[in-house]
This record gives C-alpha cells, structure tokens and sequence, in this order.
C-alpha cells in the first residue's frame, strides 16, 4: 500500500492499561484490545481525526503526523459492513462533523447505486478555488446530502448594510496555553475559560460571550502536547486565586480532550472550583 505522510492516532503502551474507553469512540474500528492493551488494527483503517483523543483516561492517545499507508475509506466501510454493520452510521456521521463527504452511498432495493460522491473537505474546496482560475467561486456541497448547491461568491459585495464593527472584549495577552504565565493579575479572581482554538471562526459572538470580563486560555487538545496541558494549567490554578473554570469546545469528538485536559488539572491542583463545559455547534 502507498505510503503517505498524514496524521494518525499512535498509543503509548506504557501508559495504556487495556480499559478499552477508547475502542467505541473509533467510528472506523480502528482501535482494539489486543493482549491487554489498545492497538491499531490497520494503519489505512485510521483516519486521524482524532475522534478517540480525550476518551482515554491515561492519556496514552495522541496523534502524530508520520509516513504510513494512506487511508482507505472503503477497506473501512467493507470492514464494518462485515463485521459491525450498526457502525456504518456512526462512520458516516463522524465524517459528516468533519465536513468530509463519506463514499458510502447504500441504494434502495431495485435501484442501481449512484456514483460515490468524492470525498471533500473544506480545505480541499479552499485549496481548489486558490488553483482555480474561477477562484471567484467555491461549489459547495451539503454536509448532509452530498448534493452541491449554487456557487457562493467568495467577495461578493452585499447589498445589505455593513453591521457595526463589534468591539474587542479581550482584556489580557498572551492567551495561548503555552505562552501564559504562572501567575498573573489578570487571573486574580477571574473565571477562567479554555477556549479550543476552533471556537472563534464557528461562534461569531465570542468576545461578547466568552472573552468579556474573563480571563482566557487558548488550546488544541488534538495538535497539541495534552500532557503539557495539563502540567501548564495546574500551575496556573495553584499559582492564583482563580475563582471558576469553564471549557469551550467545539462539537467534534476530538475537542473533548479539553475537558480531560481540565479536569486532570483541576484534580492534580487540589483546587475546589465549578467546573463546567459549553460545547460549540460548527454551524452555529
């Protein structure tokens, strides 16, 4: 099988303890239990979107960007077909989350099956409208259905009047996990909010919501160091008299590791603080 170098999910054996939290989440069956501890079945079977990150309670997930087989959707769909069919939605509608279009496309008796729709991701819709010399227009396809719709203008002038400009709620920098500091004044009795750094492009009201008068912290659970994560926010509820704190996340299995990512620090602080967690809709 051809090599490519792509994201995928890779498991740390000295962490793993074989509790399986992670084999249901795999909406491809990528994942088993194999002499005690999690494996992955077939290197093609894992599409490394990362639905399994944040289920493991030892933090034994993570998802790398290697040379390995190219992944094969319909290897996929003949394997759950054949082994679990009750999955095959469940695959669908992962690949749907992730704006993929699956090539699954099961006909009603009688009636000859279609042609697969091509597998598509927005990025794939950007990168063909940058190379394309109709780069004024992107033919966008229905997540649900499959079926194009009109072409949207990319810079079409409105005819409808420009909303006022929304003022900025941000009252503190640096905001990346990361690059916060231990202790700061910002954080002195603040709500502080983990933000995955996918909720400002699909919540519009963000800075209203969720920047105004609190203190914010910015992250990937699936791209990036959970473990770091964790060590970096437990120093930070330890170091200041943090009053709340509250996850943001967006819908996708895969951001769920920011509320593993908080409570493990949370735990590790020995703070006594609410806790909550509001998930973003993509298409909010």
């Amino acid at each position: 099988m051809t090599k490519v170098r792509r994201q995928i999910i890779t498991i740390d054996e000295e962490k793993c303890d074989g509790c399986g939290a992670c084999v249901p989440s795999c909406a491809e069956g990528a994942l088993q239990i194999v002499n005690g501890k999690a494996r992955l079945v077939k290197e093609s079977f894992c599409d490394g979107l990362g639905a399994c990150l944040g289920e493991c309670p030892q933090g034994a997930l993570r998802v790398l960007d290697l040379e390995v087989d190219a992944y094969d959707e319909t290897a996929v769909l003949s394997f759950l077909q054949e082994t679990t069919p009750d999955r095959v939605e469940q695959h669908v509608a992962h690949l749907n989350v992730h704006g993929i279009v699956s090539s699954y496309n099961p006909a009603p008796l009688g009636v000859a099956a279609c042609p697969s729709v091509e597998m598509r991701t927005w990025d794939d819709a950007r990168t063909k409208a940058r190379d394309s010399s109709q780069s004024s227009v992107v033919n966008r396809r229905s997540v649900a259905g499959g079926q194009p719709t009109a072409a949207i203008p990319l810079f079409a002038a409105s005819e409808e009047p420009v909303a006022p400009r929304q003022r900025s709620e941000l009252g503190q920098w640096p905001v990346q996990l990361h690059l916060l500091p231990l202790q700061a004044p910002f954080f002195h009795d603040a709500d502080l909010y983990l933000i995955a750094d996918c909720v400002p492009f699909a919540y519009p009201n963000l800075h209203a919501d969720f920047l105004k008068d609190h203190a914010v912290a910015v992250g990937c659970p699936k791209l990036d160091d959970g473990r770091a994560y964790i060590a970096k926010l437990t120093q930070i509820l330890r170091n200041n008299d943090i009053r709340s704190l509250r996850v943001v996340r967006m819908e996708v299995p895969c951001c769920g590791g920011l509320e593993y990512i908080a409570r493990q620090a949370l735990e590790v602080s020995g703070k006594d603080i609410p806790l909550d967690s509001v998930t973003v809709n993509i298409h909010s």
